[in-house]
């Protein structure tokens, strides 16, 4: 059924996905942009978590749209696994998994920045199937499919490799979401031949990253929502992951960490070493 739903879906040009999410978007997300009244901005951890009343509705619009296209599917979303932590146990189990972060980068969204997007990927076993990232401000929209590479508002993306002797620029967690020994293993990062610096929506990060305009990333955290849409969409562009085990990132968790992608393995390598990795 999967493979038949794939085929349906993603046949080339705009597909059901796409516009479901840009939907989406368009009703729940965009006209609250910069219009966020007070009451509308809860924080969930911290002053660095937050959630607002578009990143809710967005959620709770995607686990419809993407649901009935999807007969039999279920919806691993931020906002539910907040509310109840065993909806992330879907990711285990035999049902396709649609995974779900409505608004990926909130606080970029709270503070009037453009660069937040949506972030969707569809997901059966453990395995990422296809994913999209749309950034509705910038207008952009990322697509790929296992096996059938991935595109930046219809064109092919390719991470390419960083040029000889050229400066590394990594996004790594922000220090606040961190242990003391993570933090430990993200200074390893402060070398020459190597500019780390604090992340913002993970999932543009990863776009940045299959773009070929960052060298990589390196999170401490494992969330499927931050990290299903891009881990794909950069192996589709060409790059690779690692976390410091030497072992591909889990999206069902359990992952040694740090982790890293990067444009390709052997930037990916470089990163994973210097991130403690034997």
């Amino acid at each position: 059924m999967i493979e038949d739903f794939l085929e349906h879906v993603l046949g080339g040009g705009t597909t059901e996905v796409e516009e479901a999410v840009r939907k989406a978007a368009a009703a729940e997300i965009m006209p609250r942009f910069r219009q966020l009244a007070t009451h509308e901005i809860v924080e969930k951890n911290g002053p660095h978590d937050l959630v607002t009343v578009a990143d809710r509705a967005a959620e709770a619009h995607l686990t419809a749209s993407l649901t009935a296209l999807l007969p039999g599917s279920v919806v691993v979303g931020e906002e539910a696994v907040h509310a109840d932590p065993a909806v992330y146990d879907a990711l285990r189990g035999d049902a396709p998994v649609w995974i779900v972060d409505p608004v990926d980068g909130t606080r970029q969204f709270v503070h009037g920045d453009p660069a937040f997007c949506t972030l969707v990927a569809l997901a059966r076993h453990g395995e990422v199937l296809a994913s999209w990232t749309y950034a509705p401000a910038l207008e952009q929209m990322a697509v790929a499919v296992r096996g059938r590479g991935a595109t930046l508002n219809g064109e092919s993306l390719r991470s390419g490799s960083p040029a000889p002797g050229e400066v590394l620029e990594v996004a790594s967690s922000h220090p606040d979401y961190t242990t003391p020994e993570q933090k430990r293993a993200l200074l390893g990062l402060v070398t020459d031949g190597v500019r780390p610096r604090p992340c913002g929506s993970a999932g543009l990060e990863y776009l940045a990253v299959a773009r070929g305009t960052l060298a990589g990333v390196a999170f401490s955290w494992e969330y499927a929502w931050d990290h299903a849409a891009g881990l794909l969409l950069v192996a589709e562009a060409g790059g690779a992951d690692t976390t410091v085990a030497g072992e591909p990132f889990r999206i069902t968790g359990d992952n040694a960490l740090p982790f890293t992608a990067a444009r390709d393995a052997a930037t990916a390598e470089r990163i994973r070493t210097l991130l403690g990795g034997g």
